[in-house]
């Protein structure tokens, strides 16, 4: 089994297409394998590539990248989809998780991040750039969720803490960036992760994701 992430960009801009392809030429496990100028051409170039990962800008003419990706999932489609955008927009950011995006990534962020937000959720896991974490902790915090597609048994229900753990968890913190990003000490953060996994019955962060997808935790 080939262990290539064969990817596929849709941006309007060439210039942006071209910036990303450069930045992904030199990485021996990732291939692009298609380009797309606007929407509509995004889901054309899928359905013939088949790729395993999707990179769609938010903002494109004939359907925009939210479109795309509600467009995907209504049609089930298991491409795991990164959004591509230059705003930190909390509409933005939360529509394009109840649209079914995988990772919000800002068009600044650096080689490392974009490199690391790849692998990420081409792994199963979810990733999301610059302060997005911060904005999900608060629609957390506040009470703002989305629809869940199945009740949790009591047993499992999570608290505000692990909600919060589980957003850093899931856009790639480890147990350092999430004490420090919660002010708490390295081994609480270690303990809260224990918790939360145990309470959810899973063993890894790839059954975390789909625990938290399959009961809309965030």
């Amino acid at each position: 089994m080939s262990n290539i992430i064969r990817v596929v960009l849709a941006d309007d801009h060439v210039f942006v297409r071209d910036g990303i392809k450069s930045l992904l030429e030199n990485e021996a496990n990732i291939e692009v394998v298609g380009e797309a100028i606007d929407g509509a051409d995004a889901l054309e170039v899928v359905a013939a590539s088949q790729p395993d990962l999707l990179i769609v800008d938010i903002r494109m003419p004939n359907l925009t990248g939210i479109e795309v990706v509600e467009k995907l999932r209504s049609e089930n489609s298991t491409v795991k989809i990164i959004m591509l955008s230059m705003h930190e927009s909390e509409e933005y950011v939360l529509k394009s998780i109840k649209a079914g995006a995988d990772g919000y990534l800002l068009k600044g962020s650096s080689k490392d991040e974009f490199l690391k937000a790849l692998h990420t959720v081409s792994g199963g896991g979810k990733y999301f750039s610059g302060d997005i974490s911060s904005i999900l902790i608060s629609q957390l915090t506040t009470g703002v969720s989305l629809e869940p597609k199945q009740n949790l048994g009591e047993e499992m229900m999570i608290t505000k803490r692990e909600k919060e753990i589980l957003t850093l968890l899931l856009s790639g913190k480890g147990n350092k960036e999430i004490a420090e990003a919660l002010e708490i000490s390295k081994r609480t953060a270690e303990v809260h992760r224990f918790n939360l996994m145990k309470k959810l019955k899973v063993k890894n962060l790839m059954e975390l994701s789909n625990k938290a997808t399959e009961y809309s935790l965030l």
